[in-house]
C-alpha cells in the first residue's frame, strides 16, 4: 500500500514537471537539420521556412548542413537525435520515399522512425528537348519511341534522382523504350542535350529556367498533377494523354519519432502560417516550387503512397545505384 501511494505521488510531481518543460519549449535554438549541401534546392527552401518560423515566433532555428548518401546521413541524424523538439529535419522524396528502395540497407525505416510534421513543397520536373530537336510535342515523342524502338535517350542529374525515376515512370506509362544515361549533376546533361548526344532532359524547374528562357531548350510537359506556376503554358504529362500522372520531388518537415504531439503541432502551425505568406510563395516559385502545407496525418498517408510508387517504380525499371 505505501509503495503504490508513493508511485502515484511521484507520478503526480512528474507530470506537471512534464508539462512545465513542454510549455516552456523552446528555450534555446532549434537545430533543422538539411540533409543536403548548401545553396541547393532543399537548403534554399529550409532556410526561408527556418527564417519565416523564426521571425514569426522569435525562435532561434539554426541550419545545420548535413549532407551525404542521397540525404540519409543528415535524416539519420535527425532520427537518432533526442526526440524532444530541438532537432528536426528536412525531408525529401529522396531520402524518405526513394531510398528505400534504391539502397540495399537503410540506416532507419521513415515509416516508424520519424514523427511527421508538415509537408512543405512540391516541385515538378520539367521535360525539355534541345531547340532543334524534331519533338513539338510529348505526342511527337512518344510516337518516335514507337517507330524507332530503343533509340530514346534521356540524360539524367544521377542515378536514383526523381529526374530519372519520371523518365522510367513516363516509358512504363507511355509504353516505350528510354535509355537512361546519368551524369554528375544537371549542367552536363544540358551540354550534352543541346550538342544532341540525348534526346531529353526530365530536369528540376531551376536547372533549366536559365535555357528555357533563352530559347535554347523546349519544354514539353511537366510531370506534376496540375500547371506550375513557373511554367504556366507547358502542359502537364497527365493532360497529353496520361491521366493520373504525377512524379514529383517534394519536402516536408519531420522530427524524431516519440516528440511530444503539441511540440509537433506548434511546428505544424507555425510551419503553415510561414507557407501562406506571399513572400514565401513567391520565393518558392522562383525554385519552380509550390507551397504544400499539411497536417501530420495527411503527410503519413502521403509517405505511405511514395514510398509504395517509388519502390514500384524503381523495382518494374530495375534502377541500381551503380
Amino acid at each position: 500500500m505505501f509503495r503504490r501511494h508513493l508511485l502515484t505521488a511521484a507520478a503526480a510531481v512528474a507530470l506537471p514537471c512534464a508539462a512545465r518543460a513542454q510549455a516552456a519549449w523552446p528555450d534555446r535554438p532549434i537545430r533543422l537539420i538539411v540533409p543536403f549541401p548548401p545553396a541547393g534546392g532543399t537548403d534554399v527552401i529550409s532556410r526561408e521556412i527556418g527564417g519565416r518560423m523564426a521571425a514569426a515566433t522569435g525562435w532561434n532555428i539554426v541550419i545545420d548542413n548535413r549532407p551525404g548518401a542521397g540525404g540519409n546521413i543528415g535524416l539519420d541524424a535527425v532520427a537518432k537525435a533526442a526526440p524532444d523538439g530541438y532537432t528536426i529535419g528536412m525531408g525529401q522524396a529522396a531520402n524518405l520515399a526513394i531510398n528505400p528502395a534504391l539502397y540495399p540497407r537503410m540506416p532507419f525505416d521513415p515509416l516508424t522512425d520519424f514523427a511527421l510534421i508538415s509537408l512543405v513543397a512540391t516541385q515538378p520536373n520539367v521535360l525539355v528537348v534541345a531547340r532543334g530537336a524534331p519533338f513539338r510535342t510529348l505526342a511527337d515523342l512518344v510516337a518516335a519511341g514507337k517507330a524507332r524502338p530503343g533509340t530514346l535517350t534521356a540524360g539524367n542529374a544521377g542515378n536514383g534522382t526523381t529526374g530519372h525515376l519520371a523518365a522510367a515512370m513516363f516509358a512504363q506509362a507511355a509504353g516505350i523504350d528510354i535509355t537512361h544515361v546519368p551524369y554528375r549533376g544537371a549542367a552536363p546533361v544540358i551540354t550534352d542535350l543541346l550538342a544532341g548526344r540525348v534526346d531529353m532532359f526530365f530536369a528540376n524547374p531551376l536547372a533549366v529556367k536559365g535555357v528555357l528562357e533563352s530559347g535554347d531548350v523546349r519544354a514539353l510537359a511537366v510531370t506534376s498533377a496540375e500547371r506550375s506556376r513557373t511554367f504556366p503554358a507547358v502542359p502537364t504529362v497527365a493532360e497529353s494523354g496520361y491521366p493520373g500522372f504525377e512524379a514529383v520531388n517534394w519536402t516536408g518537415l519531420v522530427a524524431p519519432a516519440r516528440t511530444p504531439d503539441a511540440i509537433i503541432a506548434r511546428l505544424n502551425e507555425e510551419t503553415r502560417k510561414a507557407l501562406a505568406l506571399p513572400e514565401t510563395i513567391a520565393r518558392l516559385a522562383a525554385e519552380g516550387s509550390e507551397p504544400f502545407a499539411s497536417s501530420p496525418e495527411r503527410f503519413r498517408a502521403f509517405l505511405v503512397e511514395e514510398h509504395a510508387k517509388w519502390g514500384r517504380v524503381v523495382r518494374e525499371a530495375r534502377i541500381e545505384l551503380n
